[in-house]
């Protein structure tokens, strides 16, 4: 089976349960996203850079027992990985607080160059905007070139536009950094609320027309309880959802719906399929607290 390379970074969690309790545990988008592929029967390797400490060890193990591979993973001794907690309000919807400016992750691509040549061995990359907010602009030159000649080689490459504000110099600079990736993205994965706060207002067939005007190939839009929008082979679809739940935590509603779309595109599933898998994990996650749910609660995209 096809294996993804997933790069991007890894954090310690705190995950509210109470007004003054919260639950340690770990995440990231794309760390999510390698989970629930891997919990629907994909498989993934995971590249990101993490230290010696007993948080970093439990997070490592964590991962195999996920599946994930972790071959590629660099330790940097002395160094600690990021925090980040997360507060939820009445209707679930999260507030993040980060600690990661000297994590690790933001210096794997200086540090462990061949990182680059790693990823070209694989037939699908996945990255996000948040992994791209990582990386000082040097690092960031050398990735889109990684990209640019990896897709030329028959690679594809799949972005998610995960966009926090605070990650970045400015909006501008985002929207400058997004607009080259969208040349080198073969399937987009995109929240449409990220989209709205770098873009302003606008429908999510506004949104469909930039990507696809970029050369994007295969769009998809989030649009949380209002459904999906489809782009593939130049024909739009929409995808509402069966039914509208109240979220108890929306942490990882997008990420672990690109895990259960990737994971039944690479078996070879219909578009479709790969949505109703996506929309269906999304809703079964976002019904328990943090970013990655126990393993013994069933994800109904298995299978689909």
């Amino acid at each position: 089976m096809v294996k993804v390379a997933v790069l991007g970074e890894c954090m310690v969690e705190l995950s509210q349960q109470a007004a003054d309790q919260f639950k340690i545990g770990f995440g990231g988008d794309t760390l999510n996203t390698a989970i629930y592929l891997c919990r629907c029967h994909g498989n993934a390797d995971y590249f990101t850079a993490l230290g010696n400490d007993h948080y970093s060890k439990v997070m490592l193990e964590a991962w195999q027992e996920e599946g994930i591979g972790i071959e590629h993973v660099r330790i940097k001794n002395g160094q600690l990985p990021g925090l980040y907690i997360i507060n939820n309000d009445d209707n679930g919807e999260r507030y993040f607080h980060y600690w990661r400016q000297n994590a690790p992750a933001r210096t794997l691509l200086t540090d462990f160059p061949e990182v680059l040549n790693e990823i070209k061995q694989y037939d699908m990359v996945f990255l996000s905007g948040i992994t791209l907010s990582l990386y000082p602009q040097d690092d960031l030159i050398a990735l889109f070139n990684c990209l640019s000649q990896y897709r030329k080689n028959g690679g594809l490459v799949v972005f998610d536009n995960n966009y926090r504000a605070r990650n970045w110099m400015d909006v501008s600079t985002a929207i400058q950094v997004f607009t080259k990736m969208m040349s080198l993205t073969d399937i987009a994965l995109i929240s449409f609320d990220d989209e709205k706060t770098l873009y302003g207002d606008h429908t999510a067939e506004e949104c469909i027309d930039r990507w696809a005007d970029a050369g994007v190939g295969e769009i998809v839009v989030k649009n949380g309880h209002h459904g999906c929008h489809l782009y593939k082979d130049n024909q739009r679809l929409f995808y509402p959802l069966k039914s509208v739940l109240t979220p108890v935590d929306t942490t990882a509603a997008g990420d672990s719906f690109n895990g259960a779309y990737l994971a039944a595109k690479l078996q070879g599933k219909s578009v479709q399929a790969c949505i109703k898998a996506g929309q269906q994990c999304a809703s079964t996650v976002i019904m328990h607290k943090g970013a990655i749910i126990n393993r013994s609660i069933p994800l109904m995209g298995e299978g689909v």
